[in-house]
């Protein structure tokens, strides 16, 4: 078990530390019990509780031990074998022997204190692991990206902040779809419209997707093109110099539109395309192949696997390789070359069976352990459709999908609209206005998606996202800034008061907030433990929930607590701050 110090602001994780102990002198001949805490749903039931005594019964009676009369008896001795604490109030066994706990309001606001001292890193949860690979958003070249592409970029980079948040080196992968048999197509089109190839750029092309759409039509409608479109994909892979210069134009002006997209949403990620593991695949099948798994049929090369009514193609009757080939070897490089322990795909649910097929050939190649829960361990992070305000797959009025910069750049707007309407124009600066409308517009957008359990198809609507009430980023923002505006009309030194102040927990409100702040570390860690960021979501909609309630009843400024209430506020703010950072959102000061 890990010690206290590192598990300082991981308030189950010490509860399990002092529960392991208890165990330990209760049943000392049972050495492989693991405390099972969890947080109490229901107020009457304490604030956690250790549900070990039903099952420890059990195990004790197989065993023929009749120490216990039965599950109460267990928890009664759990109880009672408890080491001094000063985080435990009280503690009282109820029902089939669960030990319910009563955290000291004492402990729990010297602990939120010292957070507020040493910065909430220090309430970062510790996982088992120090390296993971988040393969997400992941396009393809000359197509637009589109909802389903916003979808696997703001769940991934939500996973990949709470891993890194949690001490995990995160290697965030762009998987771009840039190699395969549409490249001749592109090719041959490009080199009929420009000779010169030298001449060519983004103005000369124009809409990359009506470039790939015209080169289709080429391809579909005549044969003598299409004859030498598949001769270009022989040439672009043979590393022919001028189609090797003209598939790096594509990919680059693909990539700058790619940009344009990450760089409003702020995320970062590397990209290492199919191309990159393309010289890979030989050797790998080649593996796979002396391992006996690689059988020939029907002119092509497959793995066949028990469970599933198709084989997992790796070579094509053609001799090409295909997405099983690519995905194999990359899944092979980031285990043996990036030394990964934990690799997570997040794509739509529609590629769960390939992933899974991809996982299963890789455990009987002996890449990955059998054992659920071991590592290292590959985990397919499958995410439902956008929909329309119709029901249908969200597009625009002519049927195209929709353009994620236009959407991203129509929440910014309509939200600046707002703004104005309010007359902010008035007292802000311009600067202040556009940076407003674009932490509260783009942050509704990954708000509305991330809040949902990504399983669940979610329809996409502008007025739901943006509205100021309810469960929405609008909701949450405004939230913040009305506890800054808080603690700035005290007038008083927040980091001052950090140092010279005490916090005390005494009125049933300031202890629900402090209680739920002191959740924060254990929720993170069952979010990214889970791959759920709606698990935070819900989360930081209840710390805002329990704070207007704190705030309804408890004054602050001017009354006898200020000092402790400010605290508290300035707590929720922190905490507020880095659930927004984890979900890829900007915080805004003031309203």
């Amino acid at each position: 078990m890990a010690n206290d110090e590192e598990n300082v602001g991981n308030v189950k994780k010490l509860l399990a530390r002092v529960f392991e102990l208890s165990l330990q002198a209760t049943v000392p001949d049972e050495t492989d019990v693991e405390p099972i805490v969890t947080a109490s749903t229901v107020g009457r039931f304490g604030d956690y509780q250790c549900n070990n005594a039903m099952g420890l019964f059990s195990k004790l009676k197989g065993k023929g031990g009749g120490q216990f009369r039965g599950p109460p008896a267990v928890g009664q001795a759990i109880m009672k074998n408890l080491p001094q604490t000063e985080m435990i109030e009280s503690c009282f066994v109820a029902g089939p022997g669960f030990v319910n706990v009563v955290l000291s309001n004492k402990w729990m606001a010297k602990s939120i204190l010292k957070m507020l001292l040493d910065g909430i890193d220090t309430w970062a949860p510790k996982l088992s692991i120090k390296r993971a690979v988040v393969d997400f958003s992941s396009p393809n070249i000359a197509k637009e990206m589109h909802v389903g592409h916003l979808r696997s970029t703001i769940i991934g980079d939500t996973i990949a902040r709470m891993l890194e948040f949690s001490h995990v080196d995160v290697l965030r992968r762009n998987h771009v779809g840039d190699w395969g048999t549409q490249f001749g197509m592109l090719i041959e089109h490009l080199f009929e419209k420009f000779p010169n190839i030298e001449a060519v750029n983004e103005t000369a092309i124009g809409d990359l997707q009506a470039f790939y759409k015209a080169s289709k039509q080429r391809f579909d409608d005549d044969s003598e093109f299409k004859e030498r479109a598949q001769k270009a994909v022989v040439r672009l892979q043979g590393g022919e110099k001028r189609y090797r210069d003209a598939w790096a134009q594509i990919c680059a002006i693909s990539r700058r539109e790619f940009d344009s997209v990450y760089k409003r949403l702020k995320v970062e990620l590397e990209e290492k395309g199919e191309s990159f593991y393309n010289p890979f695949i030989p050797s790998v099948i080649e593996g796979l192949t002396n391992q006996g798994l690689v059988e020939e049929s029907e002119g092509a090369r497959v793995i066949f696997l028990e469970g599933f009514n198709i084989p997992l193609i790796v070579v094509k009757s053609d001799g090409g390789y295909n997405y099983a080939s690519t995905d194999l070897t990359a899944l092979w490089y980031r285990l043996n070359e990036e030394k990964a322990e934990w690799i997570i795909y997040v794509t739509d649910v529609g590629q769960q069976q390939h992933f899974e097929m991809v996982f299963k050939a890789a455990k009987i190649a002996g890449w990955l352990p059998t054992e659920a829960n071991k590592y290292p361990r590959t985990s397919h992070v499958g995410f439902g459709l956008v929909l329309g305000e119709d029901g249908k797959r969200f597009r625009t009025r002519s049927t195209e999908v929709v353009r994620l910069v236009d959407l991203l750049d129509e929440a910014k707007s309509r939200s600046k609209a707002v703004l104005e309407e309010r007359e902010k124009d008035k007292d802000w600066t311009k600067e202040e206005i556009d940076q407003t409308a674009e932490a509260v517009g783009y942050g509704a957008v990954k708000y509305a998606d991330l809040k949902n359990n990504r399983l669940t198809n979610y329809t996409f609507n502008f007025d739901q996202m943006l509205s100021d009430k309810g469960n929405t980023a609008v909701y949450l923002l405004y939230a913040h800034a009305r506890i800054c505006s808080i603690i700035r009309k005290s007038g008083k030194d927040v980091e001052e008061l950090k140092k010279t102040g005490v916090l005390s927990l005494e009125h049933q409100d300031e202890r629900v907030l402090g209680l739920h702040l002191l959740r924060f570390s254990e929720i993170v860690e069952e979010a990214c433990t889970n791959l759920l960021p709606n698990i935070l979501c819900e989360y930081l909609y209840n710390l805002s929930e329990n704070f207007s309630k704190f705030y309804s009843n408890c004054q602050v400024i001017g009354s006898a607590e200020e000092t402790s209430r400010l605290l508290l506020c300035e707590a929720t703010a922190m905490v507020m701050r880095k659930c927004f950072f984890l979900l890829g959102i900007t915080p805004v000061y003031k309203i």
